[in-house]
């Protein structure tokens, strides 16, 4: 129970941090025609990241679906559920144990005292413990907003970046014959190619 607050902030922090990644790494796949010699540019309306940006600042994930990355906002709302979860959760039990340690300290013989096989340090730490959870869901959910709006300013400016068949990531074995040393190594070759990878910037 102890971990699993710390345990669903940090995944929470991943997967939106893989989300971001993902962007930045295979940009946005090209769904227009690429001769530009057949499209009359004055009628294609410009992709404004600027925009992106601001509608995912106001609504989260709307963005993204501006953007036509329409399968990012499920993982936003599932990080923001997850975040509100862990507010909830970690409210409930820092409360409990808040009232249990006034409790405990209260000199009232009136004043029950719930655990009573518990000491006072440890009804404080189980205290603490919950409070330090509860800023940690508070961060993660303040994490999740932000991260949604930088993925949609990322992707509204990747928007024109065609990836579709120009750029490539090799990963294969490789051996390695160092000059100094005896015997060899084996090892990891990754390629990244580009080639016209950037679209000519419509006017």
């Amino acid at each position: 129970m102890r971990l699993q607050g710390q345990t669903l902030v940090k995944l929470i922090s991943f997967a939106f941090l893989l989300l971001l990644v993902s962007c930045c790494v295979f940009g946005q796949k090209s769904d227009k025609p690429t001769n530009t010699d057949v499209i009359d540019t004055s009628k294609v309306k410009k992709h404004n990241p600027k925009k992106a940006t601001i509608m995912s600042a106001i609504i989260p994930g709307l963005g993204q679906i501006y953007n036509r990355k329409y399968w990012k906002p499920p993982i936003i709302y599932a990080g923001f559920a997850t975040a509100i979860f862990m507010i909830d959760f970690n409210t409930y039990y820092y409360k409990k144990y808040k009232l249990f340690y006034n409790n405990k300290v209260d000199n009232n013989p009136a004043t029950p005292d719930f655990y009573p096989y518990n000491s006072l340090d440890e009804l404080l730490s189980l205290k603490n413990y919950y409070r330090r959870n509860l800023e940690l869901s508070y961060i993660a959910t303040s994490l999740v907003y932000l991260l949604n709006v930088i993925d949609a300013n990322v992707d509204g400016n990747l928007y024109d970046f065609d990836v579709s068949d120009d750029l490539s990531l090799n990963i294969k074995p490789s051996v390695i014959k160092p000059d100094c040393a005896q015997g060899m190594a084996t090892g990891l070759t990754i390629t990244l190619s580009f080639n016209n990878a950037l679209k000519k910037h419509r006017d």
